[in-house]
């Protein structure tokens, strides 16, 4: 089953792309959510036309994008934990603690477009994660987890 995009589905698609996917999920979970519509003839030529409108106001999507990489890339992230012996943290730290750190330091951004590599984080040290910014930019950045002082 082909359908267009209606909005962003984490590990399928962004929006407006035309996506095949098996028909009872398409039925029964994205037509229903409106995350999709079918692809129909019409909807793909409203779609070319919505896309071919909406090129130049995405390059300017995309420059502001790109600028808010640059920022991050000079951005020193620190995370503090409680942890016991040998650097194993009490709990775990993920995206959403990544976002919450992120927006401490004046960036707004959903847990969502974060991912950290790996999944969780859950001993003392420096790891990686990405940010999806738009579409065609995801910047990687560097985080340090410490140990929090008593």
């Amino acid at each position: 089953m082909e359908l267009i995009l209606k909005n962003d589905v984490p590990n399928l698609g962004f929006k407006d792309d035309i996506v095949s996917v098996k028909n009872g999920y398409g039925r029964n979970y994205l037509i229903p959510q409106g995350f999709a519509v079918l692809a129909t003839p019409s909807a793909k030529k409203v779609l070319a036309e919505n896309i071919k409108q909406r090129e130049f106001k995405e390059k300017k999507e995309i420059e502001e994008a790109n600028k808010i990489a640059k920022k991050l890339l000079n951005l020193e992230i620190t995370i503090s934990a409680k942890s016991g012996n040998g650097g194993k943290l009490f709990g775990s730290i993920s995206n959403s603690d990544l976002s919450e750190k992120l927006s401490n330091l004046g960036f707004d951004f959903d847990k969502k477009i974060i991912k950290v590599q790996g999944g969780t984080v859950k001993r003392i040290g420096t790891y990686n994660a990405s940010l999806r910014l738009h579409r065609n930019v995801i910047q990687e950045f560097s985080f340090e987890v410490v140990k929090e002082e008593d």
